[in-house]
């Protein structure tokens, strides 16, 4: 509701910018209604068709997906049927069982009365599930004994598990983790799968194990630092986790996941942290000694790291390009305005990286194209800020893209200097992702321990996948390994682009 004062100037002029500052403020509210209507039930900005159809109703996906085949009607039947894609044949590491179907005997005599002979066969493949199965190891360790003496017995020794006097084998550890922490399935449901078995297990024991595990996966995760801080550019993000029994605070404080995403080109790192602040110090203290370019939004929190010794900070071109198409939205229907003029140019420089990415360029070649093709679009856009900005309100939708572009324009503008640089921050967002997915299920963290033990496990299976493991087959290699790992080079050798383990069948 706009104010009106107790007592009109009678001068025109007041009355007229009176009159003004009433609609400006109709307007920002216009816009901001518009905003809202859109934010809770327009289509996301930036959704692909995939991502579109991903988001199908969960409990009709059959009926939503699945092609009609009858009660077509005679107008139906004259369309051209749609050609499907070409099946993709089924992976060749999985293991295969012959059926072998045969003529019977008695057709096996030619009309002529002469005997068939086989002359070669088709092959067909199907695949087929076994479900899970549940078993039970015996550990039987012979005692032996001597009969000339009373020396007392020996008995034979067992390898050393990760959890001693534990139910839990490798197998059951890997899997476990591979159903909370890929699968995104809360423990209690992990809980009531055993149970179908007749495995009567608690969440608690299993939560126990989560955090054991956790523990003893620390060392792999701290050599994937040491890798990590080797990158020339190191992507940053953080979201939120709420974690219920942290010491000195509330069940509803607000806790901290933090994700970085690097290393070399050919052994990828993902790693996420947990931390009851989401102050400068925690980035600092994650990115110590760490020399190169930092691609992240423009929270603040990252300052400090920019001002460490030999750190370069990139912004994020993804983050300008959702504040224009908000801005966007906002706008009367139908209308084009100074949001698209902007959204042309920022659309203009991402077709420049796209092309290159699927012409597979090398550093040199984007380097020189960037130069050559995204540098005139930088400088255009330079100009139509500096020429558009003084002539927006700052509260506006349109504003507040325009600022957040000025403000972070010499970050911004910083990628085309080198072939390896990204243009945004995509890579941090979609590291993050599977942690929001599976928070949506899990909810929440019961202890800081719990927290910790999520991080390192996000970390490793998150980097596993990301060096094309599967990680139900390297968690379960690594965790039948780690209790004879002693030395640095025992930990090394069982990193994800260390080791490739196959599906165990």
């Amino acid at each position: 509701m706009v104010h009106m004062p107790d007592t009109l100037p009678n001068d025109l002029d007041a009355l007229k910018q009176l009159l003004a500052q009433a609609q400006s403020r109709v307007a920002l509210l216009e816009e901001e209604n518009a905003l809202l209507r859109h934010r809770l039930f327009g289509r996301k900005s930036e959704q692909s068709t995939e991502s579109s159809a991903a988001q199908l109703p969960l409990f009709n996906e059959a009926e939503s997906l699945a092609e009609p085949r009858a009660q077509e009607s005679d107008e139906d039947s004259v369309k051209p049927a749609k050609r499907r894609g070409k099946r993709k044949p089924l992976p060749a590491q999985l293991p295969r069982i012959d059926v072998v179907h045969a003529l019977p005997e008695h057709e096996l005599t030619c009309t002529c009365g002469c005997r068939k002979h086989e002359m070669g066969e088709e092959v067909s493949e199907q695949l087929d599930i076994v479900p899970m199965q549940i078993r039970v190891i015996r550990h039987v360790r012979k005692v032996y004994g001597c009969r000339g003496c009373e020396t007392a017995p020996v008995t034979a020794d067992k390898p050393a598990q990760l959890i001693e006097k534990s139910l839990a084998s490798p197998s059951v550890l890997a899997m476990l983790l591979t159903t909370k922490y890929v699968d995104g399935l809360p423990l209690y449901r992990f809980e009531k799968v055993l149970g179908r078995h007749g495995i009567d297990l608690s969440r608690q024991t299993l939560a126990r194990w989560v955090i054991e595990c956790g523990e003893w996966l620390q060392p792999l995760v701290n050599l994937m630092r040491d890798r990590l801080l080797e990158s020339r550019v190191v992507h940053c993000d953080e979201t939120r986790l709420q974690v219920l029994k942290e010491p000195d605070r509330e069940a509803t404080s607000q806790s901290w996941m933090w994700v970085q995403t690097g290393g070399p080109p050919d052994k990828p790192v993902i790693l996420f942290d947990y931390s009851t602040r989401r102050a400068q110090e925690v980035p600092s203290t994650l990115l110590a000694g760490y020399r190169g370019y930092l691609m992240t939004d423009d929270y603040s929190g990252y300052n400090a790291i920019e001002q460490q010794p030999g750190v370069e900070r990139l912004g994020c071109w993804a983050h300008v390009r959702r504040k224009f198409v908000e801005a966007q939205t906002a706008q009367p229907k139908g209308k084009t305005g100074r949001a698209d003029m902007a959204l042309n140019m920022i659309n203009a420089l991402y077709r420049i990286e796209r092309k290159q990415r699927e012409l597979q360029a090398d550093e040199d070649t984007l380097y020189r194209v960037r130069q050559e093709h995204s540098v005139p679009v930088l400088n255009d856009l330079s100009k139509w800020l500096e020429k558009t900005l003084p002539h927006v309100t700052p509260q506006s939708a349109l504003g507040k893209a325009l600022n957040y572009l000025a403000n972070n324009w010499n970050k911004l503008v910083r990628y085309v200097e080198a072939g390896h640089l990204p243009i945004d921050n995509n890579a941090a967002e979609r590291a993050i992702r599977p942690f929001v997915i599976g928070r949506k299920n899990w909810l929440f963290s019961a202890t800081p321990n719990g927290a910790t033990a999520s991080a390192h496990l996000y970390s490793l299976v998150e980097t596993a996948k990301a060096n094309g493991r599967e990680p139900y087959a390297w968690l379960r290699h690594v965790l039948e390994r780690l209790p004879q790992a002693v030395s640095v080079e025992d930990f090394e050798a069982l990193l994800p682009w260390n080791c490739s383990p196959q599906i165990p069948r």
